[in-house]
């Protein structure tokens, strides 16, 4: 288990921004790349559902097996996004990967997007929000211009990108150390990023998760992050629904 005093940054930040009269903080929690069932996926509803965290799943429609939806029934609070379509690359081998980039006719990506957006809301139902998450959160600004034509009112992307065709709803903290131990990142690192958003007036601060990937680091993380927003009057996590 991470020690208590791992997080005393972030919960004196959270002192400090209650004294000067700052607003409530809020969280928000995404993970990505869920297709169909799984143990992680399991631990994931019971952490998320043991602290009332609500979270937003980024399903890949080419992959997601029915399943996947019957997994969910229960679990809340969770909601489903559309994570691209396949999330496959198409970009070249010296560029960033990319699913919706300039690398293809805009109107087959567009079709690809109409499609999981289709399926998916059937699938999910009132689970679904209408909510694109690129994969590797990249995305070409002429794709973003065709979206609310498909009928997404938000896209996620991570950091912060802006685009003033739509309402952006990011991720700021990472939590996976994809360029070195593709486990979790080191706590003192997360906590120091929590602090910087939450002192920036970040609102809601987006927290990013894999669980497919994750190490016990990981795990242990988020539970202690979820306890210590828990236990503090003036911070919580909130729906991508309740930001609509």
């Amino acid at each position: 288990m991470i020690d208590a005093s791992s997080f005393k940054a972030l919960t004196d930040a959270f002192d400090e921004h209650t004294r000067a009269g700052g607003a409530p903080v809020h969280f928000w929690l995404r993970d990505d790349d869920a297709t169909e069932p799984s143990e992680l996926l399991d631990r994931l509803l019971e952490l998320t559902t043991r602290f009332a965290v609500p979270v937003c799943l980024a399903v890949i429609p080419a992959h997601a097996t029915q399943a996947l939806a019957s997994q969910l029934e229960g679990h809340w609070p969770v909601c489903v996004a559309v994570h691209g379509w396949s999330h496959q690359n198409h970009a070249s081998a010296n560029e960033k990967k990319q699913e919706l980039g300039a690398h293809r006719e805009l109107s087959t990506i567009r079709a690809e997007l109409s499609t999981g957006f289709k399926q998916l809301s059937l699938q999910y139902r009132a689970r679904f929000v209408p909510l694109l998450v690129p994969p590797w959160n990249r995305i070409d600004a002429s794709v973003v211009a065709t979206l609310s034509g498909i009928g997404f009112k938000v896209l996620s992307t991570f950091g912060d990108q802006s685009h003033d065709s739509i309402m952006m709803m990011n991720t700021h903290v990472d939590i996976i150390d994809w360029k070195g131990s593709r486990g979790g990142r080191d706590t003192d690192e997360l906590v120091a990023e929590l602090v910087m958003q939450l002192q920036r007036g970040t609102q809601p601060i987006g927290v990013l998760t894999h669980h497919l990937v994750h190490d016990e680091a990981a795990w242990q993380f988020l539970e202690a992050l979820f306890a210590v927003v828990e236990s503090h009057p003036d911070t919580s996590w909130v729906s991508v629904q309740d930001s609509l």
